[in-house]
């Protein structure tokens, strides 16, 4: 298992729950994280996440588990276009498994096409996720005020089912930025790196 050199841990404010992710950002990022909260059903998981030297997400595997119930999902994306990936055996099955939990839907998307154009990956409540339209736009040195629409295959938890979702991030000046989707919207404090630090109503980077 990889070392990895940095070290995020973040605390939910919208349920009891927490992130810790360890990461390697020196020729774009290589992720590995815990995830865990009590709502909508207390869950915990782990991820790991690669992306190219421009920030695009090239692969996010990550596995949940609950009482009763566990699921896994690997995703792969090239140019775009996003896909389910396979083992070596090449058994498809492998990359979305899930055991319990029968009121979800399955892991990963019906239809792949949905997600063409997302270059960025977004797990529910985690904010590291966020860094990557942030460094993928170069936010952190554009001109404030102007505002990006980009697609992102949103990674629900703790089902895994992955939707099509459509955001805007704005960039407002040193260390902040505007995060927006349909309903919601919130102005993220960053530090030098794009990572977060303050997100408010979901959480906040501690130690």
């Amino acid at each position: 298992m990889a070392v990895l050199p940095g070290s995020f841990f973040w605390v939910r404010r919208d349920t009891s729950g927490a992130e810790h992710a360890l990461v390697d950002a020196g020729d774009g990022l290589r992720a590995r994280g815990t995830v865990l909260a009590v709502n909508p059903l207390a869950y915990s998981g782990g991820y790991e996440l690669v992306t190219d030297a421009d920030w695009a997400t090239r692969s996010f595997e990550v596995s949940v588990a609950g009482a009763g119930w566990a699921r896994t999902l690997r995703l792969e994306s090239e140019g775009g276009r996003w896909h389910a990936s396979t083992t070596e055996k090449g058994d498809l099955d492998a990359a979305l498994t899930a055991a319990g939990h029968p009121s979800a839907g399955l892991p990963g998307t019906g239809d792949p096409d949905l997600l063409f154009d997302a270059f960025d990956v977004d797990l529910t409540g985690s904010p590291l996720t966020n860094t990557l339209p942030i460094r993928r736009l170069g936010l952190l040195e554009a001109e404030p005020g102007v505002a990006h629409r980009v697609s992102v295959a949103w990674v629900l938890l703790p089902s895994l089912e992955v939707i099509q979702a459509d955001q805007i991030y704005t960039a407002l000046g040193p260390g902040r930025v505007r995060f927006a989707s349909e309903t919601f919207s919130a102005d993220l404090a960053v530090d030098d790196e794009g990572f977060v630090v303050d997100y408010p109503g979901l959480a906040g980077r501690v130690g």
